[in-house]
């Protein structure tokens, strides 16, 4: 039988890592899974049934912890290639800037050097767009050429995300060189669920259809369906050109939370009757910030436009996104089949 490479995807039970696993498997690739606790392997695999996969011959679990140096040379013995996604996440129980900063950094370092130890031959590191848009206006299109200013606007998430990248960077210039990087800057990633574990974006879609987000602040931003954001992942890891470059994953233009309303209510009819159709006035937002401290994260983007360009995927690796209408439709669909939006009438 030919050998079939290895790939370690770190943070195995996440949104797009579990997709990073599907889009592996399905394109003949063994997988190794690093998890916090082995406990997770049963939702793992029913998530990956979710996706499409039938068989888990080719799938194998680690466990592994961001905090852990020891725990990644175990796990990347005998792998080939890395996708590292693990990392804190916005709605995760972090709470001060370290608590995202500190894992995110390290954990990247401990994975890059145990994979360069190991013989890797590439690491495909998932970012963000919070590592190249935030901290400055710009009115054209952020391009891989920007990176995030690290000013007093710059909350931990995006702050954990620039410096975590930068550090993997600097690894691959100093001691990881013969080994090589590639990075992934997703923008708000949308798309269908596989289980109640989803990225921070689909938060937003889940209170609307809840009812729960009453009224819109005017947020502006890119959007990115997951199963792209994988594609994106599996074409920087196998691709000759994508080493040692970044790549922003987005699909079009930016889109409002109004335009994500709207599209809603198009998609489901009476099923989207509690999505609000309204937008609160900058003003009134930040004034209600300084009584609720959610509000505080969104206030100093409140009427930005943070475009970007996913033009260089497109170009070099020819990525082909699906529209963010699609990604709306399938997200908000994928919530009603798992029973997370409760459709009962709110008062």
């Amino acid at each position: 039988m030919e050998n079939k490479a290895t790939v370690l995807v770190t943070g195995g039970s996440g949104f797009i890592a579990s997709y990073c696993i599907i889009a592996l498997l399905n394109n003949g690739y063994k997988v190794r899974a690093t998890l916090r606790s082995l406990k997770k392997v049963d939702l793992v695999k029913q998530m990956l049934q979710e996706g499409g996969i039938l068989s888990f011959n080719d799938l194998s679990f680690a466990e592994a912890d961001l905090q852990d140096k020891a725990s990644w040379v175990k796990a990347i013995e005998g792998c080939q290639y890395v996708i590292h996604v693990a990392s804190p996440t916005p709605h995760t129980d972090a709470k001060t800037e370290d608590d995202f900063v500190i894992p995110a950094r390290n954990g990247v370092l401990f994975v890059l050097r145990a994979a360069k130890n190991a013989g890797v031959k590439r690491v495909v590191l998932t970012s963000a767009f919070g590592a190249v848009g935030f901290g400055t206006v710009k009115t054209t299109p952020y391009t891989e050429e920007d990176w995030t200013v690290l000013n007093d606007t710059v909350y931990p998430y995006q702050r954990s995300k620039t410096i975590s990248e930068k550090a993997a960077w600097d690894f691959i210039s100093n001691d990881g060189k013969g080994m090589e990087l590639a990075v992934v800057n997703p923008t708000g990633v949308l798309g269908p669920i596989l289980s109640d574990d989803f990225s921070h974006s689909i938060q937003n879609i889940k209170q609307m259809l809840n009812g729960d987000m009453k009224v819109l602040p005017k947020l502006i931003s890119g959007y990115v369906d997951v199963r792209d954001v994988a594609d994106l992942h599996y074409k920087a890891m196998t691709m000759p050109q994508a080493s040692g470059q970044r790549f922003i994953a987005v699909s079009g233009e930016g889109l409002s939370l109004l335009d994500i309303a709207k599209a809603l209510r198009q998609h489901l009819g009476a099923k989207a009757a509690h999505v609000p159709t309204k937008e609160l006035p900058n003003w009134f937002i930040k004034l209600l910030s300084l009584f609720i401290p959610k509000l505080k994260a969104v206030a100093p983007y409140l009427g930005m436009v943070k475009r970007a360009s996913s033009e260089k995927a497109v170009r070099q690796l020819g990525w082909k996104p699906r529209t963010t209408d699609e990604a709306i439709a399938a997200t908000a669909n994928s919530l009603l089949k798992f029973g997370i939006v409760n459709q009962q009438a709110k008062r």
